[in-house]
């Protein structure tokens, strides 16, 4: 296996985990959860500091980082995408949505 990338998944049930470093697209890392182990290719770039899924998020599922809810995925992610304001949408402080049932 090549370089080993720094990362950070808090929670063993989150779906995502976070870069600490720049990581290339086509790089292959391994993330480590007290019993879970992920395995994935990326496929996007991911900047220090940005998510990465780590399993497959369904459409209009919850997304969770560091055990809490970060929002709801607005299509299909498939492990190793980046996750953010393309494919995510935050639940909180959506001042927009006021008065909208959820």
């Amino acid at each position: 296996m090549g370089e080993a990338y720094k990362t950070v998944m808090m929670k063993p049930h989150d779906k995502v985990a976070v870069a600490l470093e720049p990581i290339p697209a086509g790089a292959e890392v391994s993330v480590v959860c007290e019993d879970r182990s992920f395995h994935i290719t990326l496929s996007d770039p991911i900047e220090f500091g940005h998510k990465f899924a780590v399993v497959a998020i369904r459409q209009g599922e919850d997304i969770l980082k560091y055990g809490e809810v970060i929002g709801v995925a607005t299509r299909e992610i498939g492990p190793g995408e980046h996750v953010h304001i393309h494919n995510l949408e935050g639940k909180r402080g959506r001042g927009d949505r006021l008065g909208e049932a959820r």
